[in-house]
């Protein structure tokens, strides 16, 4: 049982955490936006790390390409050769643990300059809801937007065969599948 704080104790709210860097290059032409990376990916230093996460291996079944066995860097490469793009909808926030539910506090990175970083830019895909309550901002950017089934393993009112269609659909669109 944790002691009870005194009127004059103040909570100690938790550090402002860092995104990571955008995965995004002039043949990019469909964006993934995340909300946040989780603590394995922060610790990673590596967009969803979490080896229960969804988003590598449903990229490999797109691609036919086992991305798993691949170095992180390798992973990228080909994300980067067939177009996609990979960022966050937030750039800094609190959060304890790695729920979006628990995000506080967020600053949205830039994303005005989304056709900026991908003149080539098609489409932005929204990974999950958190991600696609910035649906308001990149509906302004003038390409198609979809909200796209989270990869996340708390998503797991989606087996991964209905993600699987789902994301193929929105790739496709954009011919990245």
């Amino acid at each position: 049982m944790k002691p009870a704080l005194s009127s004059t104790a103040t909570p100690t709210a938790e550090p402002l955490l860092q995104g990571l860097p955008p995965v995004i290059g002039p043949r990019t032409r469909l964006v993934v936006l995340g909300s946040f990376p989780g603590v394995a990916s922060l610790q990673a230093g590596q967009y969803y790390a979490h080896p229960r996460n969804h988003f590598w291996p449903i990229l490999s079944a797109l691609w036919d390409v086992d991305l798993l066995t691949l170095p992180y860097a390798r992973r990228i490469d080909e994300v980067r050769e067939r177009g996609l793009g990979i960022w966050d909808v937030y750039a800094h926030c609190r959060r304890e643990g790695s729920l979006d539910s628990a995000i506080e506090d967020a600053q949205y990175n830039d994303l005005a300059g989304l056709q900026r970083l991908a003149p080539g830019l098609q489409g932005i895909a929204h990974n999950g809801g958190e991600s696609a309550r910035a649906m308001r901002f990149t509906a302004t950017l003038g390409v198609p937007v979809t909200r796209l089934p989270s990869t996340s393993p708390a998503n797991a009112s989606w087996s991964f065969e209905r993600k699987l269609a789902a994301w193929r659909a929105a790739f496709e669109s954009h011919g990245i599948a």
